[in-house]
């Protein structure tokens, strides 16, 4: 359940980067999109190392707040030393997108698990 939560994370961050580059028409060259995803992904990886450290599987929306506001939070602070740019709009749509895919994911994942169990029949 581990590894769903930190894939569904990670995409989330590559499929914010591409729609974003394509947007902006930056293109999509894999460096271009390295170039754009790397503060963000240095960032969920703080964000897995804290839940980690805590012992938890992260697979939980309430556990993912972690790694998406780690995501955005430290994503944005190494954008500014890169000299990449962090507008306030880019911000709240980086918070919404990357709250909505992490969280929402984690969400979806959860469904799919317990739609999957046999519920018990009572006798």
């Amino acid at each position: 359940m581990r590894r769903t939560a930190a894939s569904i994370d990670v995409l989330a961050v590559v499929v914010f980067v591409v729609i974003g580059r394509d947007a902006h028409s930056h293109g999509e060259s894999l460096a271009g999109i390295a170039s754009t995803a790397w503060p963000f992904l240095a960032g969920l990886a703080v964000g897995w190392v804290i839940l980690l450290a805590r012992g938890v599987a992260g697979d939980t929306v309430r556990e993912g707040v972690v790694p998406w506001l780690a995501t955005v939070a430290i994503g944005m602070v190494l954008r500014v030393i890169a000299g990449q740019g962090t507008a306030v709009a880019f911000i709240i749509v980086a918070l919404c997108f990357l709250g909505a895919t992490m969280l929402g994911g984690r969400l979806a994942a959860g469904a799919l698990r317990r739609r999957g169990r046999t519920p018990s029949r009572a006798r």
